[in-house]
This record gives structure tokens, sequence and C-alpha cells, in this order.
């Protein structure tokens, strides 16, 4: 293995889920699952290899960033949860939980680079420490590598559902930036964008796990409906933490959702509630984009005033409810409360 290669190695056991920030469910789950976790890990090792030397070290350091693995560790559970037996030389669960982290990694990569952002979980984003062009191509390689890992599964309905997923982010996404700065979006409008953007790759990590297990179509819809509610309530929590987080606690400005004109629930409902002044603050600074210093506390204000927040954390919980519902057709054990848990620790991220 070459310097950078180990470079990933090095710091992959770090982005293990831990207790930091209120995240005991998580660390309850990713516990609960170490085994599988550790294999997963070893996966993205073995295939951020590369000899073109930038791409393991843009790896490591996305790897270094950390993240919740929150995606990975849906598809090791929904597999368990379905009964799914590994062997030493079957390790199919694994080999998509990795092949669900790379797709949702690539996403980050492009994301940041159309954003512009500079920070991703609180350290400096990849784009800029490696440079747009760098991570929009390892992001291109990530991609690739994720589309590898679904040959090598070697079934043509987990490729059809992992590869549906990756064209309705692209999708979502598009549509993101066609609303964006337009504070006239309809909500429906707003939800189908994440729907596209987070919550089809929820499903789609949640639904191959029963696809691997050999389980009924009814089991598959479950936990489709799982990940999507779910992923759902996890994006409005995000959009929500965007007006309400600590920067440290975020990962991310604070605010970086209004500078960059985001349509997202809390200004929909801050825009619906406000006063006429108000509502020519939101078209100022959202939809001419005209921002100084003072209005990121201005809106902060007007988006607790009118109580945006609020709305979008009972709009998220809604969501949650049905995610825990759908998981009622699986028997009562400890994988089953452990994914509850993290349902509830979705939304409790906004305490």
């Amino acid at each position: 293995m070459d310097s950078a290669a180990s470079d990933v190695s090095a710091t992959v056991d770090k982005a293990v889920v831990g207790d930091a920030g209120g995240e005991s469910a998580l660390s309850a789950l990713s516990a609960y699952l170490e085994q599988d976790m550790q294999a997963c890990n070893r996966a993205i090792i073995a295939r951020m290899e590369s000899p073109v030397p930038l791409i393991p070290q843009l790896g490591a350091h996305l790897v270094a960033a950390g993240g919740k693995r929150l995606r990975p560790l849906l598809t090791l559970a929904s597999s368990r949860l379905c009964g799914y037996q590994s062997t030493p030389q079957n390790q199919r669960h694994v080999g998509l939980a990795a092949c669900v982290e790379f797709i949702h990694t690539a996403t980050l990569l492009h994301d940041d680079v159309v954003d512009e952002s500079s920070l991703r979980r609180g350290l400096a984003s990849a784009n800029a420490v490696f440079g747009n062009k760098a991570s929009v191509l390892v992001g291109d390689f990530l991609f690739a590598r994720s589309f590898q890992l679904m040959t090598a599964d070697g079934s043509l309905k987990v490729m059809a559902i992992l590869s549906d997923a990756s064209a309705t982010i692209a999708e979502g996404e598009v549509l993101q930036m066609v609303t964006q700065n337009d504070l006239s979006t309809p909500v429906d409008r707003y939800l189908e964008v994440i729907h596209g953007k987070t919550a089809a790759l929820f499903a789609a990590a949640c639904r191959v796990g029963a696809v691997v297990a050999d389980r009924p179509e009814s089991e598959e819809e479950a936990l489709d409906r799982f990940g999507t509610n779910l992923g759902m309530a996890f994006q409005l929590v995000d959009d929500a933490l965007d007006y309400a987080a600590d920067q440290q606690v975020l990962g991310k400005t604070v605010g970086d959702d209004m500078r960059e004109g985001k349509i997202t629930l809390p200004v929909l409902a801050a825009y619906e509630a406000g006063s006429a002044e108000d509502r020519v603050f939101w078209e100022r600074v959202i939809e001419k984009g005209e921002q100084t210093e003072a209005d990121l506390p201005h809106a902060l204000a007007l988006i607790e005033k009118t109580g945006a927040i609020a709305t979008t954390i009972e709009r998220a919980r809604v969501y949650a409810a049905q995610a825990v519902e759908a998981l009622a057709i699986f028997p009562d054990c400890e994988l089953r409360r452990l994914m509850i848990e993290t349902v509830q620790y979705t939304v409790d991220r906004a305490r």
C-alpha cells in the first residue's frame, strides 16, 4: 500500500460514529454492526487505492473529515434486519454499503464545487484544499467505483435500484439549482428537491438490504418507505440547522443556504408568515442576492419570530413517524429498536 493509501487506512477508523454531539443512537447502531462496519471500511480503503496519487490523497482528506456513515449503516442494518447471513466468501451487504457511501461522497464533492463551499464537516472542503477540478474528477472516480461495486454484486435488481437513485440525486440537484433564488417556489417543489437530493439514496440504501437477503417485495417496499421518510426528515432538519445551529455543531458555515439563495422550508415559512417589510427583506437577500454582513443576524431573527424552525421540525417529525411506522412489518428485535432510535436522533439533532 502506498503512502497516500496508508493515509486513508490510518484515518478511516476515526470516521466510525462516536458518542460526541449527542449521537448515542448512532453509536449504538454502529456498535451493533461493528464487524460489518469494519469490513465496510476495509472495502472503502481498498477501493480508494489508485496509482494516481491525488485520488487516495483526496480520499484521505474526505475520510479525515469524519461523517456519520449513516447511509452505509442503513444498508448493513436493513440487510441484517431481513435476516441476511453473510460468510467470509459472501459479503454482498458490505460491498453495497461501500457502494452507497461512494455515491454519497461523490455527490458531496460535486455539491461543494457547485455551492462554492469552503467547509465540510467543520474542516476545509476538498475543493478548498485541492481545487475544483480535482474535486469534480475524484467525484467522477468515486461514482465509477460505485458502479464497479454494483457490477461486482452481480444483481441487475440491485444495479437498477442504485443506478436509479444516482440519476434521481442528479435530478434533485439540478432542480435545486432551478429553484434557487425563487421565493415563489411551492413547498411541494421544495419537498421534491429534498426527496431527490437526499431521500432517494436513503431509500435505495435500505431497499437493497432486503434484496440481498432475498426477502419478499413487501419488505423491500417497507424498507424503501423507511429510508425515504428518514431521508426527508434528515434533510428537513439539516435545512433547519442552517439557520439555528452553532457553526461548530453544524460543520459548515451557518447561513450558507441564505448566502447561496437556496430555497428551503425555513425561508419559505418565514416569508409566508412575515410582514410586508419582512418579505421585502427576503426578496432582496434571496431573490436579488443583495446581502450585507447585517443580513444574516436579521434573517435569523425573522426565522425565530415567525416560528419557521418549529414549522420545519414539525414536518420532519411527521416524516420520522412514517419511517418508524414502516418498520412495523418486521418482528420486534434489538436491531429494529436501534433503527427506530436512529430515526429519533435524526429529529433530535435540532435541539
